[in-house]
This record gives C-alpha cells, structure tokens and sequence, in this order.
C-alpha cells in the first residue's frame, strides 16, 4: 500500500487506496467526501513517523523539498551548546529557558543552521521582528532570501520573520512552507487565538524561546502539546557574575500618606467584603474571570472590581514612589538607568517632574527608535517606560534599574531584571531597586515572590 500526505488549509491529508486499512492515526478523522483522512496539520510528524515504522509507502508532499546549505560564524557557550543539544535529543522538539541577555537567539541561530531548511521566526513586536531580520540577513542573507511578515510587508523568504499577529491571519495558508518553526517569546503561543499559529503549521521541527514559560493561566500545557515540553533550563543566578552581570536586588519600603492609606484601605475593604460574601477564593486565574463575569450582571461584583483599581492605583502610584525615585537617580547620576512602572499617566508626570525621556503605549514607532537610540550612544543616560520595555524590544545595556509599580508576576519581574544584566565592560555589578508601599497588597506579592 502507498500512502500520499500533503498540506492543505492547516491540515495534513493522507489519501490511500482503502484507508480503512490503515492505523489509527494521531488527530486523524476520515472525510468522507473525499475518502481522506485529515488530521491538524501539527500532527504531520507524528503520523509520518507512525507511517514509517509500517509496510507502506510514503509519498511525502508536506515536506519542504528544498534544503539549504547554511553556516553561523557564531561559538555557542557551553551552557547554549547544552540547550542545542538537549533540544536536538527530543527530536527537534522542545522550549528553552533562559535569561534575558543569555543569548537565546544565538541558539536558535544555530539550529536554524544546523537543520538547513525553510523556517518561519515568529516574534510579538515590529522591534523584535526588525531584529531578527538584521541577524538572518547578517548571517544568512548572502546565501538564502529572507523573508519577511509585518511592519507593512508581506514576502515568503526562505528564512522568514513574521510577527504572531500576521502569521495568525494567514496560518492556514503558509503552513506547509517550513520545516522549522522558531517562537521567540514563546509564551505568547498560549494565547487562545496564537495557538492556531502552531495547530495549523506541519513543520516537524518546533523551538520555544522565553525567560518565562509557565503562565499562570496554565496555558503553557498546551504550548507543550504544539511546541513541546521545556527541555532545558538555566536561571540568572547560574550565569550571573561570568556571562551576566553579577546583580543586587533591594527592595526599598515606603509609607503611604495619611491620605493615601484612608482611600486605600476603603477600597480595599470594599473589594475583600464582596469576594468573602461572596466566597471567592483566588486559587487560580479562573477565580478572577468568575468576578469579571458576575461583574456583567450584578452591580456589587462591578463595584468591588472598580473599588480594586482604585487601591491598585493608589498603592502603585503613591507619592513617596516619586521621592525615593529622586534619592535613587541622585546616588546613580553616573550610572544607566531604566525605571519601569504600570502606567502611562504616572510615566507623564515623572518625567516631566525628573526630565527622563519616557516611553509607553503611546509612543511613536519613530520616537521610540530615536530615544532607545540615543540612550543606546549615550545621549541620554536614564529612561522611564510603562511595561513596553518589559520584552519584544532591543533595548540598550544599563546597569541600574528600578521598579516603581507593575503586575507583581514572576514573569515581569524575571523580564525587567534581564534588562539590565548584560555584562558590564568594566566588570560593575548591576542593581535592581523594587518601590513597593507597605502594607499592601503589592508588598505581600513581592514578599511571595522574594
């Protein structure tokens, strides 16, 4: 018997001459108007290895045809040669965590040479993408075509850099094109539209890369599932001091005003009084979105979630953030700085308050570039950002960052503490300061979390 696979709309299809006869394939149902089976275009791998081990022939037509021949100028680490070489033992399958700045894309670059076929990068930002174009075309740009998807463009390249939005739109077009697919941030793929990226895409060889791979939502499980299960991992404290800078992390107290504390503890207090009447524990993420959904229909749900924000805003917004803000930039006037906060409004009036050139949400494409630019050169020594600079952007070295307001997540805090540890030139040690006001529900998470 001879079986034919082939890629159509984001899945993979196995024509037989009396499929009935064939195994039970993963994912595979029988379509019965063509006499086919179809499968989710993920599961090409499994079902043509399943294929392999019987007396059938195969006539493969997902597979790229084409390979090419590629070299990487770049010496992996020993702890980057390891993560290679783990994901390489599972197939070619598989996440990779590691830290910001410990050079994942230096590994990916190698896997993409080692495997020499067509590959799809998929990224979150035009930053990330305009990155990463940069390093194919500088490696690989003399010998293959890189592509390209975002950013107003749309060109299919042999190796080719696409932001999650615009493969998503197109998933069930391109997905028989790659033989490797490279999530950078694979998080992201956890999102329940993103997930169609993987589900409709044969590409039998998968690499995840983040800093961070379990959400709390637990959609990590199905990142497994598409990508594969984290085959490596290594954290900051490893590398810190010989490829990353040596850090400290202190975290500073501070008061709220008499003001604040009142207007906080209300808050707070109408928020604690309706989730204890009305029994909701918080053990998972799925607690929260039964407050957001009662909070459609009943008037009490929505005024504890608006009284939450209120003590959110206050607790990470209070003024003593400000003061010790200045006796920081004051004792690091030397130094690179980066201050990291939640909110937009709160970037506004600090920057104005401390002249730092400040970027969030709002910002220009071009103002951006132009400020990360110069702070890159020199120009500027210190930033302040609303969770923009968080991941999906290049940002240049500093060596002192500082933490006013954020989520409270192990992810954001492992993301803002990488930004600041790529080594040091003169061998200096980097510092981390977190602002959390006492007595508050921002000081228990850092405390969880420390």
């Amino acid at each position: 018997m001879t079986a034919t696979i082939r890629f159509a709309d984001g899945a993979v299809v196995v024509e037989a001459a009396d499929p009935d006869r064939l195994p039970s394939l993963p994912g595979a149902e029988l379509d019965p108007r063509t006499e086919t089976l179809r499968a989710p275009a993920y599961r090409y791998a499994a079902i043509r290895t399943i294929l392999g081990e019987l007396d059938v022939g195969i006539d493969d037509r997902v597979a790229p045809a084409r390979s090419l021949s590629l070299s990487t100028t770049y010496a992996l680490r020993e702890y980057q040669r390891a993560a290679l070489d783990a994901w390489e033992a599972r197939s070619n399958r598989g996440v990779l965590e590691l830290p910001t700045g410990s050079g994942k894309t230096v590994i990916a670059i190698a896997a993409i040479a080692a495997l020499g076929t067509p590959t799809l990068v998929v990224v979150p930002t035009i930053a990330l993408v305009e990155q990463w174009e940069r390093e194919l075309q500088s490696e690989f740009g003399e010998v293959v075509s890189i592509g390209r998807l975002g950013g107003g463009e749309q060109r299919l390249g042999d190796l080719t850099v696409a932001t999650y939005d615009s493969v998503y739109l197109r998933a069930d077009e391109i997905g028989g094109e790659f033989g490797l697919l490279v999530f950078d941030e694979v998080h992201h793929l956890g999102a329940e539209g993103y997930r169609d990226i993987a589900r409709l895409a044969a590409a039998p060889n998968r690499l995840g890369l983040t800093a961070t791979f379990e959400r709390p939502d637990g959609a990590h499980e199905v990142i497994r599932e598409l990508v594969g299960p984290k085959v490596y991992d290594v954290d900051v404290d490893s590398l810190a001091g010989e490829h990353l800078a040596a850090y400290d992390i202190r975290r500073i107290e501070v008061e709220l005003s008499p003001e604040e504390r009142a207007a906080y503890e209300d808050a707070q207090g109408t928020f604690v009084e309706y989730v204890r009447q009305a029994n909701i524990q918080f053990t998972s993420g799925s607690d929260y979105m039964e407050l957001v959904k009662r909070s459609g229909n009943d008037p009490r749900a929505r005024e504890a979630m608006l009284a939450k924000q209120r003590a959110r805003e206050i607790m990470m917004n209070a003024e003593e953030k400000a003061v010790q803000l200045g006796r920081i930039l004051d004792r690091h006037r030397d130094d690179r700085i980066i201050v990291f906060t939640a909110h937009t409004d709160l970037v506004y009036r600090l920057s104005s308050r401390f002249l730092l050139p400040a970027i969030t949400a709002e910002t220009s494409a071009a103002e951006r570039s132009e400020i990360l630019s110069r702070f890159r050169e020199g120009t500027y020594s210190r930033v302040i950002a609303a969770n923009v600079l968080d991941e999906g952007v290049d940002v240049p070295d500093a060596n002192v960052g500082v933490i006013l307001s954020g989520s409270g997540s192990e992810r954001e805090f492992t993301q803002r503490l990488g930004r600041i540890l790529r080594p040091k030139s003169d061998g200096g040690r980097a510092i981390l300061y977190e602002v959390v006001s006492a007595e508050t529900a921002e000081e228990r998470v850092a405390g969880r979390r420390r």
